[in-house]
């Protein structure tokens, strides 16, 4: 029996580490929350009042606001993919999977607390594509969502899976802002729009 000694025991935590530990986790809670519901914009009087914690503490967890940003978007990211990607033991046709994104963002759009897409918005209200929250949210969207279109279309043999793959972004994207607004419930739309384009690159399983 081999001993790993990379790492050595640091013993129980001590209580200022649970602390700044309860800290952060508060803090996250709040920007996942306030920054989906009220937007980038949202000061750092709000972010520490609903956590209650003080500024010194959010700037000593986190080197600035935007950093804060960058960490909530990460932190919903694992929560969306976990509702919207199809679950282990889920079929294993590429057309049902691409269309369980589309029934499960139209369950999402019935929720009274649905705003539309975070990463979206995100880069929308900033408006810098180089701002590091932008950054986040492009390669989120690209890594999870785009990622996992291009990859199901190519196992169903799209015609041209790249292409496929723009078209289900942008519906994707279309829809989750329409519905976000309240201009659209989206019940029946975004899957059978979705079937469509799905029909048409050639994935019939």
């Amino acid at each position: 029996m081999s001993v790993d000694t990379a790492v050595p025991d640091m013993g129980p935590e001590t209580p200022e580490a649970a602390v700044r530990a309860s800290q952060r986790e508060r803090l996250m809670n709040a920007a996942v929350d306030l920054f989906y519901r009220h937007g980038a914009g949202v000061g750092a009087n709000a972010l520490c009042k609903s956590a209650g914690i003080s500024k010194k503490s959010m700037y000593q967890l986190f080197d600035s606001k935007d950093a804060l940003l960058v960490a909530a978007l990460e932190r919903r990211a694992l929560a969306d993919a976990a509702f919207l990607l199809p679950p282990p033991g889920f079929s294993p046709s590429p057309r049902a999977r691409l269309l369980h994104v589309f029934e499960q963002l139209e369950k999402f759009a019935r929720s009274p607390d649905y705003m539309g897409c975070a990463y979206l918005a995100a880069q929308v209200e900033l408006k810098d594509p180089a701002h590091p929250a932008s950054l986040a949210a492009a390669r989120i969207k690209r890594e999870q969502l785009e990622g996992f279109f291009r990859a199901e279309a190519e196992r169903g043999n799209a015609i041209d899976p790249d292409f496929l793959t723009r078209q289900l972004a942008v519906l994707y994207d279309g829809a989750s802002t329409r519905a976000g607004i309240g201009a659209d419930d989206l019940q029946g739309l975004a899957v059978t729009t979705a079937a469509t384009l799905i029909r048409a690159a050639g994935i019939t399983d």
